[in-house]
């Protein structure tokens, strides 16, 4: 993916749908096709799906049921409906009481006052019923708003769509449980019975059910002259007015959970989308190479979306993936060339053995079949040393990942190796020069495979070696880094090999030492020096840096660890 591209896809940190997807251009024909078969039904299919949408739903459902149980608003509602018809019931009661005469009388149907009239002048809410009792608990005057009959049941409150929808549902489903609703007492009935209560003196409310599960209240206040209780006055509350306003309050709750629920679902499937949609693309592209041998699979490479520009973890999977897949695919090219190259190298020395054995039936000469007979075990040795520095080579990766790095003192390991192998140098007349750091160089790694590092590097200077010539091990430490060098006094690395040397089964060796290496040596150092996060490298040893074409005085090879 170019830069341009990338910098127009994060511009912001809000993905949406299938944003942040590799163009058409590089993605798979498998791949587009399914993504234009894709739509907003198809998330159905995905399990992820179901369950960003499954929780998203349960969470909204506990806070709305939450809500529910922690509101108080309906007993607010009770407690002002109940403290209001009190206040309007006292109200009314002391009306009476300004009307009556100087001298207390009890109330009575006809007597004076004429509380029939005095009623008849008050304006009351709809449904609501006012009645005068006398002290003997008899109702003297009654009037009513408009809507409501002394005798006739409560009126049935205005309905709402949710709450209507739902209490039908829930009356269908409760109706064969429930019994049989017992007869409730009319609107008088209330009046005189709670009326009987208020001849003490006090005021009275009382709550009661109506035959659809509805709530009113009654309320009796005593009408008093001279601290006499002449009569009483009960007041009822229109029927179902303190339900509708619940059941409005609640269907405007409901109306918000419908509306939260659609946008649940709504944002649960773009957010899917640039979850579930992502996985299921590089699920499928790993999917289209799994089986050659399937007529519907892809030929050809895997080949991952590129989402590395998503600000979220599927960049970091698409990235991984991508990768992984790179380096299986770089895997798989570097073990073709190995075994071409494997194959190559032991042509060589089998068609020499060929060679030589089909000569020697011919030859007749005793010194003639010496020199093949040479030829063969020069050759066999060839080809054995050459099958087993392949079989190292070979085993080299696997093992690098299995064994354990540990801390170990790099500078004690060289010295032992320097002592050792300065003691070979030193039988062939080559002068062996250290200079290592006194301090120890602790560092974590596999030290048994470093030591094979070194001394390669080291037994190869003393191969190119001659008696007179000298072989210099030195090491510093820079910052986090460590330097190890090796340098000889031989006659160089020609300039077309230095970018060679470190190739399998590269190897320019004099003519008189042809077919002792495999060319594997350098190839193997450098795997286990990259495989420690180090760098190694060659280069010829000038008389000037102004001069790089004259003649090198040795050969160098440095390796950079991390400590």
């Amino acid at each position: 993916m170019s830069l341009p591209h990338r910098a127009a896809r994060q511009d912001g940190d809000l993905v949406l749908g299938d944003d942040f997807v590799a163009p058409e251009a590089i993605v798979e024909k498998e791949m587009q096709a399914r993504r234009n078969r894709r739509g907003l039904l198809s998330l159905n299919r995905s399990p992820l799906t179901r369950k960003i949408i499954f929780f998203n739903l349960i969470a909204l459902n506990f806070l709305v049921v939450g809500v529910l149980m922690l509101s108080t608003s309906q007993d607010n509602l009770l407690v002002e409906r109940r403290n209001a018809l009190v206040a309007e019931a006292e109200l009314i009661a002391d009306v009476v009481e300004a009307q009556l005469p100087d001298v207390a009388s009890p109330l009575q149907r006809g007597g004076a006052p004429d509380v029939t009239r005095t009623l008849d002048g008050l304006d009351l809410r709809s449904g609501v019923a006012l009645f005068v009792l006398d002290v003997d608990a008899q109702v003297i005057a009654t009037t009513q708003g408009a809507g409501l009959s002394q005798t006739a049941p409560l009126a049935e409150p205005g309905s709402t769509v949710i709450v209507d929808s739902l209490s039908w549902v829930w009356g269908k489903l409760a109706a064969p449980f429930q019994p049989e609703p017992a007869a409730l007492p009319s609107v008088a009935e209330r009046a005189v019975a709670l009326g009987d209560n208020a001849l003490t003196g006090s005021t009275v409310v009382s709550g009661g059910g109506t035959t659809d599960g509805g709530t009113v209240f009654t309320v009796a206040t005593p009408i008093e002259q001279n601290g006499r209780v002449l009569g009483v006055v009960a007041l009822s509350s229109a029927a179902g007015e303190v339900d509708q306003q619940q059941r409005e309050e609640l269907e405007r709750v409901l109306q918000m959970f419908l509306i939260a629920t659609l946008m649940s679902i709504g944002l649960s499937l773009v957010l899917a989308s640039t979850i579930a949609n992502p996985l299921s693309d590089l699920a499928a592209a790993a999917e289209l190479g799994r089986a050659r041998d399937d007529k519907k699979a892809a030929g050809g490479r895997i080949r991952i979306p590129d989402l590395t520009a998503r600000p979220d973890e599927i960049s970091r999977l698409s990235g991984a993936l991508r990768g992984m897949v790179s380096a299986l695919y770089d895997r798989i090219d570097s073990n073709e060339q190995f075994a071409a190259d494997v194959a190559h190298e032991i042509k060589n020395p089998l068609a020499s053995l060929r060679s030589a054995v089909g000569s020697l039936r011919m030859v007749k000469k005793e010194e003639h079949r010496e020199k093949l007979l040479d030829v063969i075990d020069h050759d066999v040795r060839r080809l054995d040393r050459l099958v087993s520095d392949i079989s190292n080579a070979s085993r080299l990766d696997s093992e690098l990942v299995k064994e354990e790095q540990e801390a170990f003192d790099l500078m004690k390991m060289m010295g032992n190796l320097s002592e050792y192998l300065g003691q070979q140098a030193g039988e062939d007349g080559i002068d062996f020069i250290t200079d290592l750091p006194k301090e120890p160089i602790e560092m974590m790694g596999l030290e048994a495979r470093l030591a094979q590092v070194f001394v390669n590097l080291i037994t190869n200077a003393i191969s190119f070696c001659e008696e007179g010539d000298a072989i210099r091990v030195w090491a510093r430490q820079r910052d986090s880094r460590v330097l190890i060098v090796v340098e000889d006094t031989g006659p160089g690395i020609p300039e077309q090999a230095l970018t060679k040397v470190f190739k399998r089964f590269y190897s320019e060796r004099p003519e008189n030492q042809f077919g002792n290496n495999s060319g594997l040596g350098l190839a193997i150092s450098k795997q286990i020096v990259e495989a420690h996060g180090g760098v190694i490298w060659a280069e010829n040893i000038r008389p000037t840096d102004a001069d790089p074409m004259s003649e090198p005085l040795g050969a160098r090879f440095v390796v950079g660890l991390p400590i």
